[in-house]
């Protein structure tokens, strides 16, 4: 079988998942070309796991200071240039398309008739006990059409009552005996204001991470250019995390039992419907605008985190896609949530 993968490049956790999904496929010499889209070619970094991967612009949003920019986001589409790569696009080498929510290759298999499977976690919004939020008529209909499939499997922190799988996370990542550092990561934010405030809340060490800085130290604050070793090794030694409402890094921190304060990009649905589940499940807690007081406030009393122990859930996904029956996915879905003894979880329940 040869596959090609496409990936919305705009997040890191998109890339976190598929070089989980590449690990098992290259341990079963499956033939996969690897597509990314939504952000500039020189800034994807750690990439070897993905060979001689290919890059297009293909469609993202824009922020300023932590919300949704429409201006921004305007600006920076180019239209024109995705249906030139649309229609260049050619899928008749392979036998299938997985888009972890990259419309290029979604769009390229539905107007080309190829099975497109969708795998990732917009896919578990079809499913109605997903809680949502700022679901206005935009998001839903980028969550619609922004990258549609034929096949869905959609990832979450719980079943929902639904063909949701677990989260796709590393799960050899253990955490380490914890340091009392503070790590935070928000990359939609002005990070000078995020050093600024930090820097006020002076009785606590904290290692940042963005894009947007260099490596230095600012009295309290250790800013890191985001960077995956480094990353990963800070996080699992972290007393605490302070990030976006985004989908891997909370799973991550889920997964080991490691505190976290989500703050939810203003305007982005996604991340507005991922901190009102956080709420729901009572996983994490939630502040919906930055704010010094709030953290200062949170850091005061941390509280305790029972690690979730997700299983190797990208293996089992690159089995059943291998297998070809992607209609069929509630035995998948059942093995994996019972491996993590949520498979009739008391959220699940109150959500029928």
């Amino acid at each position: 079988m040869k596959l090609l993968y496409g990936i919305q490049g705009t997040g890191n956790g998109h890339i976190s998942r598929a070089r989980m999904m590449a690990k098992h496929f290259a341990a079963r010499n499956v033939d996969v070309q690897y597509l990314f889209s939504g952000r500039a070619p020189d800034q994807y970094f750690d990439m070897a796991a993905f060979g001689d991967y290919l890059v297009y612009p293909g469609l993202s949003f824009a922020t300023d200071k932590g919300r949704i920019s429409n201006l921004k986001t305007l600006r920076q589409l180019r239209p024109i240039q995705f249906i030139r790569d649309l229609r260049a696009l050619d899928l008749s080498a392979y036998d299938a398309i997985i888009s972890d929510f990259e419309p290029l290759t979604a769009w390229a298999g539905r107007l080309q008739n190829k099975a497109v499977i969708g795998i990732g976690h917009q896919y578990a919004f079809a499913h109605d006990a997903v809680p949502e939020n700022g679901a206005d008529l935009r998001n839903k209909l980028i969550m619609r059409y922004f990258a549609p499939t034929k096949f869905r499997l959609g990832l979450h922190w719980d079943r929902f009552n639904g063909p949701i799988a677990p989260p796709i996370i590393n799960p050899d990542e253990r955490r380490l005996t914890a340091d009392e550092h503070i790590l935070v990561y928000l990359p939609f934010e002005d990070q000078q204001l995020v050093s600024a405030a930090l820097q006020n809340i002076s009785k606590y060490h904290f290692i940042q991470y963005s894009p947007d800085l260099t490596d230095a130290e600012i009295g309290n604050v250790s800013q890191r250019k985001t960077s995956l070793h480094g990353f990963k090794h800070d996080l699992c030694s972290a007393r605490a995390v302070i990030c976006n409402a985004g989908f891997e890094l909370i799973s991550e921190c889920l997964h080991m039992g490691i505190p976290a304060l989500a703050k939810p990009v203003s305007g982005q649905g996604e991340q507005l419907s991922n901190a009102t589940a956080l709420k729901h499940l009572k996983l994490a807690d939630v502040m919906d605008t930055f704010s010094e007081q709030t953290i200062a406030q949170w850091l005061q009393n941390i509280p305790e985190q029972t690690p979730q122990h997700y299983p190797d859930v990208a293996e089992a996904i690159c089995d059943w896609v291998l297998q070809g029956q992607w209609q069929e996915n509630e035995a998948l879905v059942s093995k994996l949530w019972q491996k993590t003894g949520n498979a009739c979880s008391p959220a699940s329940l109150s959500t029928s």
